[in-house]
């Protein structure tokens, strides 16, 4: 008896009840990009392969932590994870949707558009009551054949921010909390400077999220951008290494907006003394 088929995504989220409804498909692959404490946790999505941002999928001989690797590395590390061109991929991690963002972010900057978050992430699968496996050895199945067409827009570095800043038309939004974006709080990496970007506004990743960790309604979200982008339509996003801005990138796509950029080395690379960069502080 044939399995279930994954049919096209209903864009760039889905639900679990979706997920749930084709795990097992042929061509869905289901990737796990945790980080930090959850990176490799005891349980997952049945079946599901590591999408390892602290790991293969960084460039770790550039300055800053979690950077985008180039064409090559990053065609491999999909091959090796059994990826192929005519796949469909959803990527999910063991916070909610907080790094899983970033997976996907980075899959649409290589040219691969069949790909969507998990909304809510582990703890929306697990709280539906839907099932789990121990979690085993690194992937080792068949190899896929991944061709990398690579989107040079989506991921800017320090001088496409710095024109953005510039850009009357053009908004640069940090997901930071506001205690950070303020320096007010200290920022969690050592060596950097406290405060933000002038003339950037400051949009926590986490007001975009429901009390229940799934993404708020497109209506909500184009309000919560509205708010501190006004009518500006080009966004370029920002938050301390490229992770969490990239969940203000899946926001703004499901709100409607169309010009998207993530500020790949963000703060990691802007808050450094030197080379010195403009830095404020206060709200």
């Amino acid at each position: 008896m044939p399995g279930p088929e994954a049919g096209p995504l209903p864009g760039a989220l889905v639900g679990v009840e979706w997920l749930g409804g084709r795990l097992g498909a042929a061509g869905l692959v289901v990737l796990d990009a945790s980080v930090g404490a959850h990176r490799g946790a005891e349980r997952r999505i049945p079946g599901a392969r590591p999408f390892d941002l602290d790991g293969a999928l960084s460039d770790h001989e550039a300055p800053a932590p979690h950077t985008m690797p180039g064409a090559r590395a990053f065609a491999e590390a999909m091959s090796a994870l059994g990826v192929c061109d005519s796949d469909t991929v959803v990527v999910y991690d063991g916070a909610g949707i907080y790094s899983s963002a970033r997976a996907w972010w980075m899959l649409r900057a290589m040219g691969f558009d069949r790909v969507a978050v998990l909304d809510g992430g582990l703890p929306a699968w697990t709280a539906a009551g839907l099932p789990v496996e121990d979690t085993g050895p690194a992937y080792d199945g068949p190899r896929g054949s991944f061709t990398p067409r690579p989107r040079p827009g989506l991921l800017v570095g320090a001088e496409a921010v710095a024109a953005a800043l510039a850009d009357p038309a053009a908004a640069v939004v940090d997901a930071r909390t506001r205690g950070r974006f303020a320096g007010t709080a200290p920022e969690p990496r050592p060596g950097l400077r406290g405060g933000h970007m002038p003339g950037a506004v400051n949009l926590p990743f986490g007001e975009l999220q429901d009390p229940d960790g799934l993404m708020r309604p497109a209506g909500e979200l184009r309000a919560a951008f509205a708010e501190v982008v006004g009518g500006r339509e080009r966004l370029y996003f920002s938050c301390g290494s490229g992770v969490t801005a990239c969940v203000l990138a899946l926001g703004a796509d499901l709100a409607g907006y169309g010009q998207l950029a993530v500020y790949d080395g963000s703060w990691s690379e802007w808050g450094v003394p030197s080379p010195l960069r403009p830095v404020v502080t206060g709200p």
